[in-house]
């Protein structure tokens, strides 16, 4: 296996220059999860002149929207959503300091572009490994629009949140294929030490 670099969610644009389309991270820090409902009301809040409920500058979203926690947990699954659905929103966000994303799927032109412009980085989570992926997540805490349940966001502490650099100042993006059995083979064994 590929060797696999530890990142602090306040330091991932700082090393974006660092980072090339496919390595492997392990992630720890804090993350937003936002999702289409919360991408609108964000829009909404920046047309009308308002601050953001989240700061934004290099700060992480994790595109989620997580399942209540079940007892003895802080979250429930947690998997990553298709980033494409925010697209119309994220060149803005980035535009304004989002230091990176994190979803699963393809952006088009115009967020890769935003990502070059600024800096930034797309990560990819593995899609269908929610239930095990929320064992890297230490606390979750409602900190926007609490109305939209599993939509509402949310600011997250993960520790070696396990991701692939898909976008970061080039103008390429990857798919994960090969590295997803490497990621799940990660997440169940956290799974399992931790039992």
């Amino acid at each position: 296996m590929s060797e696999i670099r530890k990142v602090r969610s306040e330091e991932l644009k700082a090393v974006s220059g660092e980072l090339k389309c496919g390595d492997k991270i392990l992630l720890s820090g804090v993350v937003y999860t936002a999702r289409d409902a919360a991408h609108k009301r964000f829009n909404a809040l920046l047309d009308e002149g308002k601050e953001l409920p989240i700061p934004l500058k290099d700060a992480v979203i994790y595109y989620a929207g997580p399942t209540p926690a079940p007892e003895g947990k802080p979250i429930g699954s947690c998997g990553p959503t298709t980033s494409g659905r925010m697209d119309r929103f994220a060149p803005r966000l980035l535009d304004l300091g989002l230091g990176g994303m994190i979803g699963k799927g393809e952006r088009s032109q115009e967020v890769r572009d935003a990502v070059i412009r600024n800096g930034a980085v797309y990560l990819c989570a593995i899609g269908g490994a929610g239930a095990l992926a929320c064992n890297c997540i230490k606390s979750c805490e409602v900190v926007a629009f609490e109305e939209l349940g599993c939509e509402s966001v949310k600011k997250l502490y993960v520790e070696d949140f396990p991701l692939v650099v898909a976008s970061r100042m080039q103008n390429k993006v990857i798919i994960i294929t090969s590295t997803r059995c490497e990621y799940i083979a990660i997440l169940l064994l956290r799974s399992s030490s931790e039992a």
